[in-house]
């Protein structure tokens, strides 16, 4: 509890102390409303409180003396006010005391939950938002292990337990407690033997509660992640369902996803069951305390054994019941603590995770590219027993075309996603200019850059907003022009500017999500125009026309053309026929560079290339 509270509160440290000043005048309140029903029963049954004489407040008088003087004076005015107005009266007036009290402390408890509200929806945020910036901040490396679904659940349904658990914390560390501690205090003053005989029952039902609660952080944490499970299914059913209708597999992932759901079902039926237990045997056990109160307090006054009379005894057991909300309160907040705490390790999980792509304590400066990317001697694995590449070496001079070419599973995607370090290599290093592209910021490195890949990756926005997307639209827009002009530019050169006002909004116009609305060649020279947008020197093209249809891959080898003007590019191509002209090819086999050359020298060597090329042919 104390974690959760140390990790979350402290940016909202004054709402606590409100909250808690609040809650503690709340309980004070509730206190003196209760106060009224003993005269109010005097007055109703007629019992004497012997005769009163008026009294001054001593100098320098005690709490215990204060509490004195005030009793006695108050029943020293009700019996004049008996005496003069009558008993009818009297009890008016008792009553309108009690309301006014219960009206204060009713506005005391308001205010209390109003300064809670932000707490918790600030809490909420912050913790979406910290694991939202930690995921996008993670290694491509980390989503290869980790299914989308369960991030996304433990982004939704476990940040949400978390909330309910601090909520459940701040009760019950701040609000709870205060009540039971004030509550038994003024019980014990007003009887310690009767608070004696509590302080024994007491124990026994947190004994008896807290045997419950003893199983629910582990099934919470299995429910969640069945939840996780769950969500990741959806995810997988909605990104293939068009292999699920051409596979008539729909009874197949429906029967899954049933079976699924009803052991997630059951799992959480068992920690609803348990959750729920805990308001009716506090319940329970609460009247069990009072009946056994009753018997012992009655006990002790039919025998004059007791210090008080039957009304303050009546007030007692009023305050007694009082106990029984904020212990209830308590029994529920300790479960949804521990089903908080099953969630916060979840994750904890996400945020404890470290990324092997680290930055430099003392990063070196790299603003442009001016001579060469060297690959010095890099090997890579994804696993340590499973080699991508194997010592290779290569140099892209500034202005080049280096294609990249050989079967599946050779390394070629490998060695494009070394280069903006979406991985780390193994051995070996990578240089620009001389400088280890591991001794720069990731984000300075890959400002240098832009990517087009197999799979055009878009957002569902506007066009002018994917095209944007890789600059900073609050500085000016390059060459004195608007942003405006600018999108229109990079999208006439990308082969997209007709389609795009061909559309009823024109560049607002909303693409769909990834990109639905649009065909694979719209989509990929919406990617390429947001790469000449971004005007880099260093260009990274991969597969980028291996998806298309003949008449799209024109438009975009075209558009792609324009693209590589004066850049460097590192173009990994399945389609040999893209790369003819490419200054540099590098035939990959098996990790390694088997052949280099241009398009004619390597045909000529018949080996791996020719191969390709006559596979292709044919």
């Amino acid at each position: 509890m104390l974690r959760i509270i140390h990790r979350f509160i402290p940016p909202y440290r004054w709402q606590v102390a409100l909250n808690i000043f609040f809650n503690l005048l709340a309980t004070v309140l509730s206190l003196f409303s209760f106060a009224a029903i003993i005269p109010v029963l005097q007055v109703l049954f007629g019992i004497s409180t012997g005769s009163t004489v008026y009294m001054e407040m001593p100098d320098g008088a005690t709490l215990g003396q204060i509490t004195e003087v005030l009793k006695n004076n108050f029943y020293y005015w009700m019996q004049g006010q008996l005496t003069i107005h009558g008993g009818t009266w009297v009890l008016l007036f008792l009553g309108c005391m009690l309301v006014l009290l219960t009206g204060l402390k009713c506005a005391a408890s308001y205010f209390a939950m109003y300064f809670m509200s932000p707490i918790s929806t600030g809490v909420l945020r912050d913790l979406r938002v910290q694991l939202y910036n930690k995921v996008v901040s993670l290694p491509i490396g980390f989503f290869t292990e980790e299914r989308k679904g369960d991030i996304m659940s433990r982004m939704t349904n476990d940040v949400q337990e978390v909330e309910n658990s601090i909520m459940c914390s701040l009760n019950m560390l701040f609000r709870d407690p205060i009540m039971i501690i004030i509550y038994l205090v003024t019980l014990f003053c007003i009887s310690w033997q009767l608070t004696l005989f509590v302080a024994i029952l007491l124990p026994t039902a947190g004994w008896l509660i807290g045997r419950i609660g003893r199983s629910l952080k582990r099934r919470s944490t299995k429910g969640q992640e069945q939840t996780g499970d769950l969500i990741a299914q959806i995810e997988e059913t909605l990104g293939g369902l068009r292999v699920v209708k051409a596979f008539n597999a729909e009874h197949k992932l429906s029967d899954r996803f049933t079976n699924h759901s009803n052991l997630t079902r059951r799992t959480f039926m068992r920690i609803d069951r348990r959750y729920s237990l805990a308001h009716p045997m506090s319940e329970f056990l609460g009247t069990a305390m009072i009946a056994a109160l009753l018997w012992y307090g009655g006990t002790l006054i039919l025998n004059d054994h007791s210090s008080i009379d039957a009304a303050t005894f009546i007030y007692y057991l009023v305050i007694f019941y009082s106990i029984i909300n904020p212990a209830k309160d308590l029994t529920k907040a300790s479960y949804g603590i521990r089903k908080g705490l099953a969630s916060l390790e979840r994750i904890d999980r996400i945020l404890d995770t470290k990324s092997n792509i680290t930055e430099s304590a003392h990063p070196l400066p790299l603003d442009s590219f001016k001579d060469v990317i060297r690959y010095e001697h890099i090997s890579f694995a994804y696993q340590p027993d499973r080699e991508v590449l194997s010592n290779v070496s290569l140099d892209i001079h500034k202005g080049q075309t280096i294609a990249l070419v050989g079967q599946s599973g050779g390394g070629k995607t490998t060695m494009a996603d070394l280069l903006p370090r979406f991985y780390d290599v193994t051995s070996g290093r990578i240089t620009i200019d001389g400088v280890d592209i591991r001794d720069v910021r990731p984000t300075d490195l890959r400002a240098l850059m832009g990517n087009v890949n197999q799979e055009a990756i878009l957002f569902n926005d506007t066009f002018f907003n994917n095209i944007t997307f890789g600059v900073d639209t609050t500085q000016p827009a390059p060459n004195g022009q608007t942003w405006q002009q600018a999108v229109e530019n990079a999208a006439k050169i990308a082969n997209a500017h007709d389609f795009i006002m061909a559309t009823p909004d024109g560049y607002e116009t909303c693409i769909g999500d990834r990109g639905s609305r649009l065909s694979g060649g719209q989509r990929q020279r919406i990617s390429i125009a947001r790469a000449i947008l971004k005007n880099p020197p260093i260009l990274i093209l991969d597969e980028a026309t291996s998806a298309l249809d003949t008449e799209s891959e024109k438009l975009v080898q075209e558009a792609l053309d324009n693209l590589m003007k004066d850049r460097t590019t590192l173009v990994v191509a399945h389609r040999l026929s893209t790369i003819r002209n490419a200054d540099l090819i590098c035939v990959l086999h098996e990790g390694q560079i088997v052949e280099m050359g241009r398009h004619d020298d390597l045909l000529a060597l018949h080996g791996h290339y020719s191969h390709l090329v006559s596979m292709q042919s044919a």
